[in-house]
């Protein structure tokens, strides 16, 4: 009988681990399939909506011609993101700006500022000839675990997890702020020497940010109200915020305006005509920007003008209503401090607004990104626009870039930044006296407000010295310098 009962047993062990092998193969074969089906997805959507279809070889309509070619030419590709990387048009113009989506519900909460991060923004400087290099903190976002670690901007860091920052050491040390947990030594500085302070190990949370960061009028500067705000993104869900921050300015009569987008890599469209629709006195029904699509899509052409209302959206970006705009009558002209972050929606801003109105420009050359993107969704039947028809077996989506964009005027020829027309001041060399936002003597506002007094434009805080700014390696939040419209543009 035991006998039986060990064949018995046997049996249903091999018919067990038969069976495992069989789901094995059958799991292969699907994620087999599966990912010819999203490579087919790629490359038809890319041939219908990229930006450069027409100068991108593999992009050519002929390459769908011949099934069986076609296929064999997909099936190169053991990833959708290898085959969507090869598209990427690399000749005359580099396309620095489109991306594979692997979760798209994960990507729109990011570009409604709700992601997992320490909430510091930071900037790398070498400060002398002997390589030695710190960071300062260029800001830290409200109810995130730096605020909560009483990290606060100006703050110096001078090592991360153990390791001192240096020239040879600072690309492989930084990697640290992009991990779920970090340890910054912090120090002070004087007369060029670094004394330590303390150390603080913060973990990464999900926080959900306001890029309405700071709203602020001072009152007397020289007889005049001046409105300033810090705006950190156009989010379209926080479109209600920004209104009200106007609707203050409004209250307060203010009749210069300073605009600090030095932290401001872009997002929607349709945010930036709203603030633009706030700022310029006489906004009607003008022309504020014109999109251009690829050939295939010419019927998508199509202008934003001022605008009179807004619309509120949600966190999962559902609208829910409308308001009227908050439009300032008093503005004559508009202060911009910029950076290298000042990006997309934000140089949309600056050229969208220079027909009309003087744009000054204080701080340092921008970004230069002047074509902006959509979400297209494996969802064939809407011309891969739909979420809600997409392909439910994945949540693959890209992001490429499909229309270049104008001002009134037709100007677009901002691709390597827009350069300060008023003053050029680099943040980087007030590293080790980096004031508050907000501060009358932070150095690029100040510049501002001293325009404003009839004082020259060239900053009169004392620079501290010649350093050397250090580029931030690439981050995972690939959205930080995107310029994006909703799929309601679109004309179907």
């Amino acid at each position: 009988m035991k006998n039986i009962k060990n064949l018995f047993l046997i049996t249903l062990i091999s018919l067990a681990v038969t069976s495992c092998f069989k789901d094995e193969d059958d799991i292969i074969v699907s994620e087999t399939e599966k990912t010819e089906e999203i490579n087919d997805f790629v490359w038809k959507a890319m041939n219908s909506w990229y930006n450069w279809q027409d100068l991108v070889p593999d992009l050519a309509d002929s390459k769908a011609d011949d099934n069986s070619t076609y296929q064999a030419y997909l099936n190169q590709y053991s990833s959708p993101e290898n085959l969507f990387n090869s598209l990427i048009y690399q000749t005359d113009v580099v396309d620095r700006f489109s991306w594979f989506i692997e979760d798209y519900i994960e990507q729109e909460q990011a570009f409604q500022g709700i992601s997992k991060s320490f909430g510091l923004r930071f900037q790398g400087v070498q400060i002398n000839t002997e390589g030695d290099v710190i960071i300062y903190v260029r800001h830290v976002a409200d109810d995130s675990p730096a605020s909560a670690a009483n990290i606060n901007r100006g703050d110096i860091i001078n090592a991360i997890n153990g390791t001192v920052l240096t020239t040879t050491t600072y690309n492989t040390a930084i990697n640290g702020l992009y991990q779920d947990d970090v340890t910054l030594s912090f120090v002070s500085e004087n007369a060029g020497t670094l004394t330590a302070i303390e150390d603080k190990t913060i973990s990464s949370a999900v926080i959900s940010e306001n890029p309405v960061y700071l709203t602020k009028v001072f009152s007397d500067i020289d007889g005049k109200k001046v409105g300033y705000l810090v705006y950190n993104a156009f989010r379209s869900s926080y479109n209600d915020e920004l209104n009200d921050a106007f609707g203050f300015f409004k209250d307060q009569n203010i009749s210069e305006l300073v605009l600090d987008l030095r932290l401001n890599g872009g997002g929607s469209v349709e945010t930036s005509v709203y603030l633009a629709s706030m700022i310029y006195a006489n906004a009607n029904t003008e022309r504020f920007a014109e999109l251009i699509f690829n050939s295939k899509q010419q019927d998508e052409n199509n202008y934003y003008n001022f605008a009179n209302t807004l619309n509120v959206y949600n966190s999962d970006s559902e609208r829910t209503g409308t308001q009227t705009i908050n439009r300032l009558s008093t503005l004559n002209q508009v202060y911009i401090l910029t950076s290298g972050n000042t990006a997309s929606a934000s140089e949309m801003i600056i050229n969208g607004l220079a027909p009309y109105m003087p744009v000054k420009l204080i701080g340092t050359t921008t970004y230069g990104k002047n074509v902006g993107s959509i979400t297209l969704y494996d969802s064939p039947s809407s011309d891969y626009l739909n979420q809600s028809t997409a392909n439910s077996s994945h949540l693959n989506a890209l992001q490429p870039i499909v229309f270049q964009i104008y001002n009134k005027n037709g100007d677009s020829d901002y691709a390597d930044g827009f350069i300060p027309n008023l003053a050029e001041i680099k943040e980087s060399d007030y590293w080790n006296v980096t004031l508050p936002f907000g501060d009358e003597n932070e150095a690029i506002l100040k510049t501002a407000l001293d325009d404003i007094r009839g004082i020259s434009g060239r900053s009169t805080v004392t620079k501290q010295g010649d350093f050397k700014l250090l580029k931030t390696p690439l981050t995972g939040n690939k959205f930080e310098n995107e310029m994006y419209i909703n799929s309601d543009f679109i004309s179907r």
